[in-house]
Order: C-alpha cells, then sequence, then structure tokens
C-alpha cells in the first residue's frame, strides 16, 4: 500500500543545482564589501577580500589589498576557482540536464576537484597573512562573507564527490533498472 524509493531520474536535476548555489555563495564571498575580518571590541578595524579600513565613526581610512602579493593570490585563486565552477555549471546541465552524457561527470567532478583546492588554498592563506601582516592587537573576527567562501568549498567537495560517482548509476538515471523500494507496507 505504501512505498517509498529513490527517484533517480529526478535525482539528476539536484547536482546542477547544488552547483548553481556554490556558484551563488563564491559570488557572494568575492563581491561582500562589508568584510571578510573585522575586530571585535573596537570596530575600528575591517576588511574584504580586496580592501582593509582602519579608523573610528566618519573617519575610515582605507588601503587596498591588491599591493600584497598573497592578496592578489587569494583574488587569484578564488577568481578562477569561480570560473572553473561557472564551467563545470555549464557542463553538468549539458550532461544532466538536456541529455544523459555520464561520461562526462568523471571531467566535471576533476573540475570541481580542482576548484576546491585552489579555494581551500586561498581561505587558508587569507587569514594567515592577514593576521600576521595586518593585525597588530586585540581580537578579530571573521565574517559571513569568509563563511560564505566556506560554505562554496564545502558544496563544491559534496557535488565532486558525487559527480565521481555518478557513472555506476547510469540505468538508475535513465530509469531502466528497477525501483528499489526502501520501506515497502503490506
Amino acid at each position: 500500500m505504501f512505498r517509498c524509493g529513490i527517484a533517480y531520474p529526478r535525482c539528476r536535476w539536484i547536482l546542477p543545482l547544488l552547483l548553481l548555489f556554490a556558484i551563488i555563495f563564491d559570488i557572494i564571498a568575492i563581491a561582500a564589501t562589508s568584510g571578510w575580518v573585522e575586530d571585535e571590541n573596537a570596530k575600528s578595524h575591517y576588511a574584504n577580500m580586496w580592501t582593509h579600513w582602519r579608523g573610528r565613526n566618519d573617519d575610515w581610512k582605507s588601503k587596498s589589498l591588491m599591493e600584497l602579493p598573497w592578496a592578489q593570490a587569494v583574488a587569484a585563486l578564488m577568481i578562477i576557482g569561480l570560473l572553473l565552477l561557472i564551467i563545470a555549471f555549464i557542463i553538468s546541465c549539458i550532461a544532466l540536464c538536456c541529455t544523459l552524457n555520464l561520461s562526462l561527470t568523471p571531467f566535471i567532478g576533476l573540475l570541481v576537484f580542482i576548484t576546491v583546492v585552489l579555494q581551500i588554498i586561498a581561505l587558508i592563506i587569507y587569514p594567515v597573512k592577514f593576521n600576521e601582516d595586518l593585525i597588530f592587537e586585540g581580537h578579530y573576527d571573521y565574517t559571513w562573507a569568509y563563511g560564505f567562501g566556506w560554505g562554496a568549498t564545502i558544496l563544491a567537495i559534496g557535488c565532486g564527490i558525487l559527480f565521481c560517482c555518478l557513472p555506476r548509476y547510469e540505468d538508475e538515471l535513465t530509469g531502466l533498472a528497477k525501483t528499489k523500494y526502501i520501506y515497502t507496507s503490506s
């Protein structure tokens, strides 16, 4: 009377959607103007990926981080990662949504894993070098924008694993395999 199973043909739309969310999270992290880092107590220093500001109330002095080689590397790695995610998203839409071409999924998984490596490197370099070069005293917090960068990276790790495992379920995705029910009641 009641059956519960996984509808694999519908699942193939989920992976491009997850990649789209990773792209959106990356764009939020890269374009955030409110900052990746801010000091906890005095609210006198904050920075995003591009610039840092020092001051109080209406007297803020900004300085570009792009003068520092490590900040240029972080920006380049994050932007290259975003571009690779966009390419992976387009290929995944073609491979899974338009036609079912599972031979492309390991390549998509490889692109996503390259993105993960680049973004992990960038997201580790930023706090280490920021603490080393720009923090002189006090305690600093990493904000939601920096968290969105990690969120995109974590989503990409999951997508990369799923894209690499997807070719094993070709019959289920095409609808040729018999439905396996998780629960049946009589």
